[in-house]
C-alpha cells in the first residue's frame, strides 16, 4: 500500500513500547515506529524519507519507518518466519546492522543471533532454518551488464534481488564497487558495499 513517506520531521519520543517519529506530510502527520538505530539519526524540522511497512492486525494498524530500503525489506523477510512479529524483527535490526544480521543468517550463527533482545536459541535456529533459502535461493535472471561472476557475487546477488532490488539496480552497483572489493570470494564484503552503493 504504502512504499515510502517524505517529509518535515515534526517530533520523536522514546517510551517503553518503542522510538517514535512523526513525519508531516502534505499537512498529515504520520506516527512511525523506527529502530533505535534510525531515531539516533532522524533530526527535529528536517525533510527526510521513510521506507514504511503497514502492519493491519485485527485491532490496530502500525506504521514502521526505515531509513534505507534494505532495513525496511529484511524486517518484511523477518515477519515471514512464524514466530517473529514487529517487535521481535526491530529488537534484531536495533542489535545488528542489515549486513551483519544477513550474514549470521546465512553463517548459521544462531549463538550470535541470541544477542538480540527477547531472541532465544530456539527461535534463532528458526529464524535461520527460514530465512537462509529464502535469502540464497532466489533465481538470477540473466544480465546484459559485464559483471564477473564466482559463487561470492552470485550470493551477494541473490541476497540483493530478495531484497527487492531489481537486476539492473544490483549490476549497476556492483561494477561501481567490484574494483574496491579486497576479497572478491567474500560475499558479505560484496553485500555491503554494494548496499552502501544501493542506498546512497
Amino acid at each position: 500500500m504504502f512504499d515510502y513517506l517524505k517529509g518535515l520531521l515534526t517530533d520523536k519520543c522514546k517510551t517503553s513500547k518503542g522510538a517514535f517519529v512523526s513525519v508531516e506530510v502534505a499537512n498529515v502527520g504520520y506516527l512511525l515506529e523506527v529502530t533505535e538505530r534510525d531515531f539516533c539519526e532522524c533530526q527535529d524540522e528536517v525533510v527526510q524519507k521513510y521506507f514504511v511497512a503497514l502492519i493491519h492486525r485485527e485491532d490496530v494498524m502500525s506504521l514502521y519507518g526505515f531509513l534505507n530500503k534494505e532495513t525496511r525489506d529484511i524486517f518484511q523477510i523477518l515477519l515471514s518466519v512464524s514466530g517473529v512479529g514487529a517487535k521481535m524483527a526491530l529488537a534484531l535490526l536495533n542489535e545488528f546492522d542489515t549486513c551483519d544480521l544477513i550474514s549470521l543468517v546465512i553463517n548459521g550463527d544462531f549463538k550470535e543471533l541470541t544477542r538480540a533482545k527477547g531472541v532465544g536459541p530456539k527461535l534463532a535456529q528458526k529464524i535461520i532454518l527460514e530465512l537462509k533459502d529464502k535469502l540464497m535461493k532466489t533465481e538470477l535472471p540473466k544480465s546484459d551488464n559485464f559483471v564477473p561472476q564466482n559463487q561470492a557475487i552470485s550470493d551477494a546477488q541473490s541476497i540483493m534481488l530478495s531484497l527487492g532490488y531489481d537486476n539492473k539496480e544490483i549490476d549497476n552497483a556492483l561494477e561501481k564497487i567490484i574494483s574496491t572489493v579486497e576479497d572478491s570470494s567474500n560475499p558479505e564484503e560484496i553485500l555491503r558495499k554494494a548496499l552502501i552503493t544501493l542506498s546512497s
